[in-house]
């Protein structure tokens, strides 16, 4: 759980991150959106590295590598470096985040209890992402620190993530990993043909490219808010930066909430139905946050933006399953989340491209736009069998970051 929240932290507070970046660096708005360019690049790398570290170095080697290279970022980050090096040092950082996301949550959906154990870990990052904006805006207005500064803290988070995760795992090494895997080892020959065909047949389905480009867009709308709120805040609405970064936090705290309060109104309505309310509401709340100025006012609009917003994945990820055979699911989930992780680099950057040229007017109008293409690709998912039970959607959640 503490490994969790420290993910979330670091993910989260990027946000809150980028108009100082601005300032210290001299960037423009276009120069500055490689941050978000540069995350993704874990995910891509614990893809290929996860199964090589369980084969080695079993569960411990996940538990040390994964928080070292958040150590890595934090120190690198808070020796304020120059732009290019902070660069580098966040594309480590996150192919530690993806090490240790994608490890611990196919390590929970193992388990016996594997709902409960995924709820608590989901949990535990949208705690992070909750209360590291906060956190962060409260030392940068409040206490008047630098920026790097913040990266003292997620360097002690850091640390004590190491030592947890250490603790807990100390003789998880390869041996028992291969004890635990005789069955059908990661790397097996046998498997390969198994896998391939598997992964062949994932792409003929129309299902996965509609999630894939489902994901595309509802993840890139939630990195695109999140990464450019504090700023749009400050510069368009004046709002002070404390507030700025209150508005980011709520919008975390709106999705993490919106995510389990939602589940009794998808159970009632059906996933199909549900997931196009919440869609229309989340455009009612983008029109009132893009008309009405007041700080206060769009600071509650965008928490309730990010409420609508939080079963969006849950339900993609339900829809997903029941559309395709049982034995294709891993592959195509991990698939399409792959897409939506470039979804989520490349909408922030391509607001923060636009942004350059017309101003971050123009943030409002990209958001609105995107949530109209998220429902457009909504309404082109099939329609589930009559029989599928839509309180299954809360049995399917994974989580995105």
């Amino acid at each position: 759980m503490l490994s969790f929240i420290v993910l979330g932290m670091m993910v989260s507070t990027l946000g809150v991150m980028v108009p100082q970046f601005e300032a210290y660096y001299n960037l423009s708005d276009f120069h500055v959106s490689f941050v978000f360019l540069v995350w993704p690049v874990g995910y891509i790398g614990a893809a290929y590295l996860n199964g090589v570290i369980h084969v080695n170095f079993g569960q411990r080697g996940i538990a040390l590598i994964g928080p070292l290279l958040h150590i890595v970022l934090a120190t690198v980050a808070a020796l304020h470096p120059p732009f290019p090096v902070l660069l580098l040092a966040l594309a480590v950082g996150s192919l530690g985040t993806g090490i240790l996301d994608g490890s611990f949550c196919a390590w929970a959906g193992a388990m016996e209890n594997a709902n409960i154990v995924q709820g608590f870990l989901h949990g535990s990052y949208s705690t992070g992402a909750a209360i590291g904006p906060f956190l962060a805006g409260t030392m940068l207005s409040v206490g008047h620190t630098p920026w790097y500064a913040w990266y003292y803290v997620l360097l002690g988070a850091s640390i004590l993530e190491a030592i947890a995760l250490l603790l807990a795992f100390r003789v998880e090494d390869s041996s028992k990993y291969h004890d635990a895997h005789k069955q059908a080892p990661l790397l097996g020959v046998q498997a390969e043909p198994r896998t391939t065909n598997d992964n062949a047949t994932i792409f003929k389905h129309y299902a996965t490219w509609i999630c894939a480009a489902y994901f595309l867009a509802c993840v890139g709308t939630e990195n695109a808010i999140s990464g450019w709120i504090v700023v749009f805040m400050t510069r368009v609405n004046h709002a002070s930066a404390y507030l700025a970064s209150l508005a980011s936090s709520g919008f975390w705290i709106g999705q993490a909430t919106g995510r389990v309060a939602l589940g009794i109104v998808t159970e009632k309505l059906g996933v199909r139905t549900a997931t196009i309310a919440y869609l229309i509401a989340a455009l009612a709340f983008e029109v009132l946050f893009a008309t009405v100025r007041v700080p206060e006012f769009s600071t509650a609009a965008i928490a309730l933006l990010g409420f609508c917003l939080g079963p969006l994945f849950p339900s993609g990820v339900f829809t997903l399953t029941r559309l395709l055979p049982r034995e294709l699911h891993v592959g195509a989930i991990s698939f399409v989340v792959l897409i939506g992780e470039v979804g989520g680099a490349l909408l922030p950057f391509a607001l923060g491209a636009l942004a350059e040229t017309l101003g971050i007017q123009v943030f409002q109008i990209v958001v609105f736009a995107q949530l109209v293409a998220t429902l457009l690709i909504w309404l082109a998912f099939p329609r589930l069998p009559a029989t599928t039970n839509s309180r299954e959607v809360r049995t399917e959640e994974i989580d995105s970051s």
